[in-house]
């Protein structure tokens, strides 16, 4: 294959994902497929461009996209703006990259190196450590890195790092405090992975009406938030539907 058709594929390929992931009509694809360059060189000038300028989502888009083709890229970029400044924040991006790309060792190696000095106990690194360890089925060592981060920091607040605490529990096999940490999260978590969790380790003690009673509310919540919400809990508001069925 030449240099030029690969690349004319490429450049299609990232076309036609744009066109379907915003909305554009089909016949968009068509004129991509069988324009080559050329199809290429209208839509992004038409439909790409302006997007970019004006829509916070579609440079979203865009950013995903470019992270499937090339999803190494940003770990690179990263990797160099670390190595021209060796900051704690630089740190914190790069093992951020880490953890979204799957390699939560490698993650949590970066975060234990921004623990020194006056960073030591800082909440945000202990909670990002915790996350790292967490997907790597550590249960005990993050339990024991989110208690050292309630204990030195104790008015810290973190609805994420509350349901962290709350699955780390349940994967300590501790299911009724994990069930007191959800009973709270219910009512404070903003979005509805807390109540579906909750109704999944209901589910899974036995409480079969109070289970349903959990995803029922969930459904009807869903029911009347705004368009945006549904979108967003998307995933949560499936699994409430599909544990129901079961």
């Amino acid at each position: 294959m030449s240099v030029a058709l690969a690349l004319s594929i490429l450049l299609q390929i990232i076309c036609v994902v744009h066109a379907l992931r915003t909305g554009r009509p089909y016949w968009w694809v068509w004129v991509i497929v069988f324009g080559s360059f050329l199809g290429v060189a209208i839509y992004a000038l038409t439909q790409m461009l302006p997007d970019l300028q004006n829509d916070p989502r579609a440079r979203q888009a865009a950013k995903g996209i470019a992270k499937t083709i090339n999803p190494e890229r940003d770990l690179r970029r990263l990797r160099e703006e670390l190595a021209r400044a060796d900051t704690v924040q630089n740190r914190m991006r790069l093992g951020a990259e880490f953890l979204e790309l799957g390699e939560p060792a490698e993650a949590e190696a970066v975060f234990r190196e921004c623990l020194r000095g006056m960073h030591a106990e800082d909440p945000d690194i202990l909670l990002a450590l915790a996350h790292a360890q967490f997907a790597q089925d550590k249960a005990q060592e993050t339990h024991d890195t989110l208690n050292t981060l309630i204990q030195a920091n104790p008015d810290y607040k973190s609805p994420d790092g509350h349901l962290l605490y709350a699955r780390t529990l349940q994967q300590l096999g501790r299911d009724q405090e994990a069930l007191a940490e959800y009973e709270v999260l219910s009512d404070s978590y903003p979005g509805e992975e807390a109540r579906v969790r909750k109704a999944e380790l209901l589910r899974k003690l036995g409480m079969e009406g109070d289970a349903r009673t959990v995803l029922e509310t969930v459904l009807s919540r869903s029911k009347l938030a705004p368009a945006f919400y549904r979108k967003a809990q998307r995933e949560w508001i499936n699994r409430a539907r599909q544990l129901l069925k079961a």
